[in-house]
């Protein structure tokens, strides 16, 4: 038992200190990256002026939206978004590109929101999964981000087991369950490590083992694989479906770039549409944003997005698909119509960022990953302390130190 006690601590130390530094920048990232969603929401939003001229006043139909966003915008609208409040702006997307947000009721062009927290989250995302490469070097920016992340999840699950108290006496707990004031450099570093590491425990290993789900394609299909199930195609790039991971029939934007259709194209597959959108928002009281994407022409399908909540919990979230023609149902697919090891996938990737448990869930997240940074940081400090420890010993007994200790002491 000693030796296999030992045998892990050897590899949770060298594990730590290969990927410590990787893991250290994730951690950092990840922190900042907390409230990535309501930052940038409320930057983009927070000087448009969305509200009716009146209290009675109509919003604007999708077509003239649209219509409008492209006078000022040129290119090809995938995705309509509003959201719930009567001063919400209304948000035109062009894939990944650019979101404009209008006036609902004047069509008036609001802009395309705050262009500097884009821009900072940009950054630190770049940093978070590929330590802030570009261009070809991404690939291996992501490939070293991808094992550390798997390496720091050995290092989670070997931690507990070296967490363990050998003696369960009140005196052996305190100092690895609760911070002790007064100690200094070694005994601090080794408290922190411990007591961290135990309450973070938990969530941690979920969001580590959910990174390594979205970074490995053999952890994703393990996921499927436990229900018997197989994952889903993934679209090739410019397929329908495929753009800024919205809905299946969005516009790609590999189709934004070709100058095949006209200014008004988006708009004129539009027409008549209105009265679906309303339906739409039936189907779900209380929704919190609804998604229409644009169809590819008048007689193809509307398909929407209802959500719930956030926009990082899936299990508030519900496709719906409506005949054009008829304004038949064809297709209504909440959360609980998912296969069993796509609500497990679903969930598990909004568990990487606490999502799906909502702002407590991105709070818990991002606790345990500040954490990190001080489980990285007493981690190397004590790996530190052992190596000028070796390195003196090694000075004052020579290679062979352990034999002239021996003599030494005899």
């Amino acid at each position: 038992m000693k030796a296999l006690r030992t045998l892990v601590f050897w590899l949770h130390l060298c594990t730590g200190v290969t990927v410590g530094i990787v893991v250290l920048i994730m951690s950092v990232t990840g922190v900042l990256l907390t409230y990535e969603k309501q930052l940038t929401r409320w930057a983009n939003t927070r000087s448009l002026d969305g509200a009716p001229p009146s209290p009675a006043a109509p919003r604007l139909d999708v077509a003239t939206l649209v219509d409008r966003a492209q006078a000022a915008s040129p290119g090809t609208p995938t995705a309509v978004t509003w959201r719930a409040g009567a001063d919400a702006p209304v948000e035109v997307a062009y894939g990944r590109e650019r979101t404009l947000f209008l006036n609902a009721y004047t069509g008036a062009v609001l802009g395309e929101g705050s262009a500097g927290a884009r821009r900072f989250f940009r950054v630190v995302t770049d940093w978070h999964r590929w330590l802030g490469r570009d261009g070809p070097s991404r690939a291996l920016g992501k490939s070293v981000t991808d094992i550390a992340n798997l390496g720091f999840l050995f290092i989670v699950l070997s931690g507990i087991y070296l967490w363990w108290p050998r003696n369960w006496t009140r005196h052996a707990l305190r100092n690895v369950t609760l911070f002790r004031r007064g100690l200094r450099s070694k005994a601090r570093d080794f408290n922190w490590h411990n007591v961290i590491g135990l309450w973070c425990w938990a969530p941690l290993v979920v969001v580590v083992a959910s990174g390594v789900m979205i970074s490995y394609a053999w952890a994703n299909r393990l996921v499927y694989g436990v229900f018997g199930e197989r994952p889903p195609a993934v679209a090739p790039a410019g397929a329908p479906g495929s753009a800024a991971g919205g809905p299946p029939g969005a516009t790609s934007v590999t189709a934004m770039s070709q100058p095949t259709a006209g200014p008004s194209a988006a708009a004129r597959s539009l027409d008549g549409i209105d009265p679906l959108v309303a339906r739409a928002g039936e189907k779900m009281p209380g929704w919190r944003s609804l998604t229409l994407t644009i169809p590819r022409s008048a007689t193809a399908p509307a398909t929407f997005t209802l959500d719930g909540g956030m926009g990082g919990e899936p299990q508030k979230r519900a496709e719906l698909q409506l005949d054009r023609a008829t304004g038949r149902e064809v297709r209504w697919q909440p959360f609980s119509a998912l296969t069993l090891g796509r609500r497990v996938r679903s969930v598990l990737r909004f568990a990487h960022t606490g999502e799906v448990l909502g702002p407590v869930g991105q709070t818990i997240a991002g606790i345990v990953t500040l954490g990190t940074v001080f489980l990285v940081y007493t981690g190397l400090a004590l790996a530190f302390r052992r190596f000028l420890k070796w390195r003196r010993r090694r000075r004052r007994f020579g290679p062979d130190g352990a034999t002239r200790r021996a003599a030494v002491r005899a």
